[in-house]
């Protein structure tokens, strides 16, 4: 059915509608997964009943989260509305139950003593997560011109919901935030005197700002530890680093502190939730 053509056809239409390196991923994930499931058919011989099929078994016999089921349920709706030309409709199939699963809020002596087991840059990043506040991706995502440490704020550029805000930035990590920005620089001069020193951007900003993302201030504050190639324009850069480093980091802590809690990066985010409601602050814009 020529099956890697096809697929290269699917990615090629998700990267002329913009979509997310992180949503591509997932999306042909759940396109292979759901041929391979109806023994590689294409899927221009496929349709409602074998959507329905699929999404069943995966509510069923994979029992896969609600929020991975309408992943691959909007996976599907793309490839059928954009790539196959048909509208999918009246698909009847069986939702996965979604379990009330209460958000993890640790104390501030908790959250603390974690944050004390790490060491550099994930310490850093587990500080800034904690105090301001922001959802990991944001964190990680953080360039120098983000930064405000004369006036206390970060700026968080298109977060969730494509949304951009400000939020606080604690003064107790001004030091190290400049201890970081100092390792940035030299990183990037370095970078330049080999004749690179290219962030990644997305490709409407990249034709949007040109030369100017080999400035200081679009290097990202987390910079990542070897230069990559550019998913869309192909041109040699350095990304952030990779958040399963933080995560891998940030369970050896826990451990580490002996808190019986499930804590994930995004449990600072809460725990910050909590600390500004307990002091009778409106959280609702961070």
């Amino acid at each position: 059915m020529g099956y890697s053509p096809f697929i290269e056809s699917v990615r090629v239409e998700l990267r002329t509608r913009r979509y997310s390196i992180k949503t591509e991923k997932v999306y042909l994930f759940w396109i292979r997964s759901f041929i391979l499931f109806n023994d590689k058919r294409h899927p221009n011989e496929m349709g409602n009943h074998e959507i329905e099929r699929f999404l069943n078994h995966l509510a069923l016999n994979r029992q896969v989260s609600p929020a991975s089921q309408n992943q691959a349920l909007c996976a599907l709706i793309f490839l059928y509305r954009y790539v196959v030309k048909k509208e999918i409709r009246g698909l009847n199939y069986s939702f996965t139950k979604k379990e009330q699963v209460m958000p993890t809020v640790l104390t501030h002596q908790e959250a603390t003593c974690i944050i004390d087991k790490m060491k550099g840059i994930h310490w850093l990043i587990a500080s800034i997560l904690y105090g301001s506040g922001l959802r990991i991706n944001e964190a990680l995502s953080l360039r120098i011109k983000d930064l405000d440490l004369e006036n206390n704020m970060v700026f968080v550029f298109r977060g969730k919901g494509r949304k951009d805000r400000y939020s606080l930035l604690p003064k107790s990590l001004n030091n190290a935030i400049c201890c970081q920005i100092d390792k940035v620089k030299k990183l990037h001069q370095l970078d330049l005197s080999q004749g690179y020193g290219l962030t990644s951007l997305p490709p409407a900003l990249m034709r949007k700002y040109g030369n100017a993302i080999k400035d200081f201030s679009w290097q990202y504050l987390f910079p990542s530890t070897t230069r990559c190639v550019h998913p869309y324009d192909g041109y040699i850069c350095r990304h952030h680093i990779h958040g399963s480093a933080f995560r891998k980091k940030l369970r050896e802590a826990v451990q580490l502190a002996a808190i019986p809690k499930r804590v994930k990066a995004h449990t600072f985010r809460h725990s910050f939730a909590t600390e500004l409601l307990l002091q009778g602050t409106d959280c609702r814009v961070c």
